[in-house]
């Protein structure tokens, strides 16, 4: 089943402003640009998915879809189109899929049902950006001592605020790894198909 947004103009204005404060977020961390280009691009390439997801939860995106149907293939026959033509034409036209969107907007509701603070949602980026799950990057250890440091603060600023309520901390670390499992080619297909058409924000 696909699916496209039933207020395009408007959810895909909204989700570019998400991407547009995202790379914003990132452009004023000092800590990333004293990485060689090479690990940025890889980060950002990594890691861009899973942080608009949590922009969407911060900002508090949500939408509405609408279920499209693809041609048939008995009416591909009698329209004389053949499959691998009409697989050239990419997705542009089919939606995305129903399964990967309704994963991603039952993680924007466990975010908002946390009611998530802006400085936990600082740390939040900070953890996701310096995945040092990118075993390609020059500076690795940098990476990894980066997101620790990402995740101690937020560890200390949840004791703190929340009574040592490290049970938060936890689910909080379980919804970022969710994070990684949204599909890429997803968001891109609903949320920045109708903007970017066959262009790509998959370098």
């Amino acid at each position: 089943r696909r699916v496209v947004l039933k207020t395009p103009e408007a959810t895909c204005r909204r989700a570019s402003e998400v991407l547009l404060k995202t790379l914003t977020f990132i452009r004023n961390l000092p800590s990333f640009y004293h990485l060689p280009w090479e690990d940025q691009l890889v980060l950002i390439q990594q890691n861009w998915a899973p942080l608009f997801v949590l922009g969407m939860a911060q900002e508090g995106v949500d939408f509405d879809l609408r279920e499209i149907s693809g041609p048939s293939l008995l009416k591909k026959i009698l329209l004389n189109q053949s499959l691998t033509a009409s697989n050239e034409l990419g997705t542009s036209s089919l939606g995305a899929s129903l399964a990967e969107v309704q994963k991603m907007k039952n993680l924007l509701w466990k975010f908002w049902d946390l009611d998530i603070s802006a400085k936990e949602y600082a740390y939040l980026k900070g953890i996701i950006l310096f995945n040092s799950g990118c075993h390609v990057l020059k500076c690795l250890p940098y990476v990894q001592t980066l997101q620790q440091e990402a995740q101690r603060a937020l560890m200390e600023f949840i004791a703190t605020m929340f009574n040592r309520n490290l049970g938060r901390f936890a689910w909080i670390l379980q919804l970022i790894a969710s994070l990684q499992d949204i599909d890429r080619d997803a968001i891109e297909e609903l949320f920045f198909r109708p903007i970017l058409g066959e262009a790509t924000l998959n370098v």
